[in-house]
């Protein structure tokens, strides 16, 4: 068996992990919030990572793409809805002399 060949390139850049890492002190610091404002303080680990996240990429740093599933499910829905309406019958109206 041929063994795999490892990828060498890195996810995330350094600049993101640096602005995660930020994030979580600030977090840990209670300083964190969740936009500007008056928004509530951050309380989970995954809100502080996303805010860190979203932070790289305003900066252009290397960060994946977000991953879009939500799209699909209201695809479905709208199309539902249009359905949803009055049913037609399958009869003609009689022709008018």
């Amino acid at each position: 068996m041929a063994a795999r060949k490892k990828s060498s390139s890195r996810k995330y850049g350094k600049a993101a992990s640096k602005s995660v890492k930020r994030a979580m002190h600030k977090k840990k610091a209670g300083t964190l919030k969740s936009g500007a404002g008056r928004h509530p303080k951050v309380k989970s680990r995954e809100q502080a990572i996303a805010i860190g996240l979203s932070e790289a990429r305003a900066k252009g740093a290397k960060v994946p793409r977000k991953k879009t599933g939500a799209k699909k499910s209201t695809r479905k829905k709208s199309t539902a809805k249009k359905s949803s309406g009055r049913k037609k019958t399958g009869r003609k109206r009689a022709a008018k002399k």
